[in-house]
């Protein structure tokens, strides 16, 4: 599943954003025991894996000029919960994305 969030903030910004607020990706997991891993094999590429509530999704943030694309692949068993996620993603990828608090 694809969903694309929008942006102005030019690209170098956009990382130093996602670097310093990736730690808030757990945080609309229910229970609040997700482990969540993220590593750089690009500039302009996040990967991420959660591990939460016994399964397993992994996928990876993309970096436009204009759009940050987080791309997951879900599991057969969380398929019914596209609808959910999709809105999750959207909400913590907006916050992701704002100024980092000091």
């Amino acid at each position: 599943m694809d969903v694309e969030i929008p942006h102005t903030l030019g690209r170098e910004e956009v990382r130093r954003r996602l670097r310093a607020n990736s730690h808030r990706i757990g945080d609309n997991i229910p229970g609040g025991m997700a482990d969540v891993q993220t590593n750089w094999p690009s500039e302009d590429r996040m990967t991420m894996s959660i591990n939460a509530m016994g399964q397993m999704l992994s996928g990876h943030v993309d970096i436009e000029d204009s759009k940050v694309i987080f791309h997951m692949v879900l599991p057969p068993a969380l398929g019914f919960l596209q609808p959910m996620i999709d809105a999750a993603i959207r909400d913590q990828g907006h916050k992701m994305l704002e100024a980092p608090k000091d």
